[in-house]
């Protein structure tokens, strides 16, 4: 990453491993002995991720961007808790990261891109690290990037566990839309980069999820 150091690149890769070990731990406290299937989630989201891109020879499909980002990083999720199994972030994890983000990657690539990530994850059960990066390198993500909508994506997930995700009591759809779409769209209107960010998107996210009851 051009202009971001190796302390930089660790420090915001350390926050989503221990913000990604705390979501685990709601889910399960026990998650790292578990044996979750988390190659076979990346490869899932990967499918789920060419729908919103498009893949379709046979019709007129228009990628949904937006959507094609939250994949990514519910990609991440899965692929970070791999990582995490193998141990914490190590020197060439923040390596690949600090010299790979930002190399120039054709989005005309992506589906490729998309499909050898998915193939590691089933093949081998291995994340890809590399070609996750050619992911964001396609759509022109860099790690601030990555981890502003981590950490967006990451409210989100513990909002459904506090909300009855597992119980099934949980409305995914607010007034019509997928939470996922009413996200994108209280990230649009927050301060990122604010201390408090993560305080505010949450509480954000409970005003639209309160209003949205009976819609």
């Amino acid at each position: 990453m051009t202009g971001v150091s190796a302390d930089r690149v660790r420090a915001m890769l350390e926050t989503m491993a221990r913000l990604q070990d705390d979501h685990n731990c709601k889910v399960a406290s026990d998650w790292r002995d578990r044996g979750f299937p988390y190659a076979r989630a990346v490869w899932v989201e990967c499918a789920e991720l060419l729908d919103h891109f498009g893949w379709k020879w046979w019709k007129q499909q228009q990628p949904d961007l937006g959507q094609v980002r939250l994949e990514v990083v519910d990609i991440w999720h899965f692929g970070l808790s791999m990582l995490l199994l193998e141990g914490e972030v190590d020197a060439g994890t923040v390596k690949l990261f600090e010299t790979r983000v930002g190399q120039q990657r054709s989005l005309d690539a992506f589906r490729s891109d998309v499909e050898a990530l998915a193939l590691a994850a089933l093949a081998d059960q291995r994340f890809d690290i590399a070609a996750f990066i050619d992911l964001l390198n396609g759509l022109d993500m860099d790690l601030a990037d990555l981890t502003r909508e981590y950490i967006g994506k990451n409210v989100l997930n513990n909002f459904r566990q506090a909300h009855g995700y597992q119980d099934g009591s949980y409305r995914k759809v607010w007034g019509g839309r997928e939470d996922n779409v009413h996200l994108l769209e209280v990230i649009d209107d927050l301060d990122a980069g604010a201390p408090d960010f993560a305080d505010r998107l949450w509480d954000a996210l409970g005003a639209r999820y309160r209003s949205t009851a009976t819609a």
